[in-house]
């Protein structure tokens, strides 16, 4: 069982984090506008899966603003900012932020978290998932994922930018 830690606090996830080369689970979360969002949905494109616990926190935002910026650079590629976050707030924090490069795709209503490893089982953050990256190609074959271990940390965007090249 991987742990991240907050504040020194360690924390358990469930399940694992999909591994290279491996085919993506399925996405099965929900769109802004309450319809599903499949992995289906961007066959043909690359996927990047940005995961945290909420965009009501100052690095979970920071990293939205991020993927978004970056989205617009990224070839034949999608951002999915995925978190427990309700439909309604997505959108919320989209339209103040002028966020518009990337999807959001909420947990609320399936086992996205535990399919991917990411779902918090223990301590103050109980349900909601950890902060990581998945990079998925156009065949949906995974080609890296990070967790990242303190969950204050942005994302790396580095490997990222890196498993995208």
């Amino acid at each position: 069982m991987k742990t991240v830690f907050m504040n020194g606090l360690g924390m358990h996830l469930h399940g694992e984090v999909p591994v290279d080369g491996s085919n993506a689970p399925e996405l099965n979360l929900v769109a802004q506008d309450l319809s599903e969002l499949t992995l289906d949905s961007f066959k043909g494109s690359r996927v990047v899966l940005n995961i945290f616990p909420s965009m009501d926190t100052e690095v979970c935002a920071a990293s939205v603003r991020r993927f978004n910026a970056d989205a617009a650079k990224l070839p034949n590629t999608k951002v999915i900012c995925v978190s427990m976050d309700l439909p309604f707030a997505a959108t919320r924090f989209c339209t103040a932020n002028g966020i518009e490069n990337v999807v959001t795709g909420s947990g609320f209503r399936s086992e996205f978290g535990d399919k991917y490893g990411v779902r918090i089982v223990d301590g103050p953050l109980r349900d909601l998932y950890a902060r990581a990256v998945v990079v998925i190609d156009e065949e949906g074959k995974v080609l890296g994922s990070k967790v990242c271990e303190q969950i204050t940390d942005e994302p790396d965007y580095a490997f990222v930018e890196s498993l995208l090249k």
